[in-house]
């Protein structure tokens, strides 16, 4: 229970501050509105930092459904704690992305622009592209398994600088890689704030685009396996 908990909660913390940046910037008259992209990918990147830091002695701060069946494809996790994680996750996002509705309420309501409130909460490609945005996504989201693995490599050493690291890692893959999809790489991440924004009672929002919604809920699992085993692939390679 005490790791579902710390999934949660963990969870919670890296919505609650990675859509509240998005908030801050992309609805009206807020401090930081129409600040740039550097803006989103730093607040992302701590948002990481922060949950691993809070939670990653409890459970390893998985705090992404991608991270836990990955892990658990090369057998790094058990398969047992699989669907408690996922669940743990996905309401964690959902409970910090009505934390960030809540924090921002009068600017949603300010704010014309329906895809700009839809976008605080879930991912919304830029050029929608069903075939490219997976791939997009999958390319993501296995960089972010083969950065994740090699991070906590022992060879690393990277000790308590380790979740430091792994925000970086989602910064730069924002940065590098966030354009074409708003990069979720984390079903959790997209899927819990996209039920929320669903059920909450937003004014003028348009529809919850699930007509995409299952890309990154899918293509991110892809990715996750897919990097975790071509991690492991190298790594026998070199030992």
């Amino acid at each position: 229970m005490a790791m579902y908990l710390a999934e949660f909660l963990g969870t919670l913390i890296l919505i609650l501050l990675g859509d509240g940046v998005v908030a801050n910037v992309a609805l009206k008259n807020t401090k930081a509105s129409n600040s740039d992209w550097i803006v989103i990918a730093t607040g992302w990147g701590l948002a990481v930092a922060m949950g691993v830091y809070v939670t990653g002695w409890v459970s390893g701060a998985h705090l992404n459904p991608a991270v836990t069946i990955g892990l658990a494809a090369i057998g790094d996790f058990s398969w047992s704690l699989v669907p408690g994680f996922i669940i743990s996750q996905i309401i964690g996002a959902f409970t910090g992305a009505v934390l960030v509705y809540l924090s921002y309420k009068q600017h949603f309501d300010a704010t014309e622009d329906k895809d700009a409130k839809l976008g605080t909460f879930s991912t919304i490609p830029a050029i929608r592209s069903t075939v490219w945005n997976i791939v997009t996504e999958i390319i993501g989201t296995a960089l972010l398994l083969i950065g994740i693995l090699g991070i906590g490599n022992t060879n690393n050493n990277a000790g308590p600088l380790g979740a430091l690291l792994v925000g970086f890692l989602v910064w730069a893959i924002g940065l590098s890689l966030g354009g074409p999809t708003g990069y979720a790489i984390n079903p959790a991440r997209d899927l819990g704030p996209r039920l929320a924004y669903m059920i909450l009672p937003i004014k003028s929002k348009r529809d919850a685009d699930w007509g995409y919604g299952w890309i990154p809920v899918f293509a991110p699992i892809i990715g996750g396996v897919l990097g975790a085993f071509i991690y492991t692939f190298f790594l026998n390679m070199w030992t």
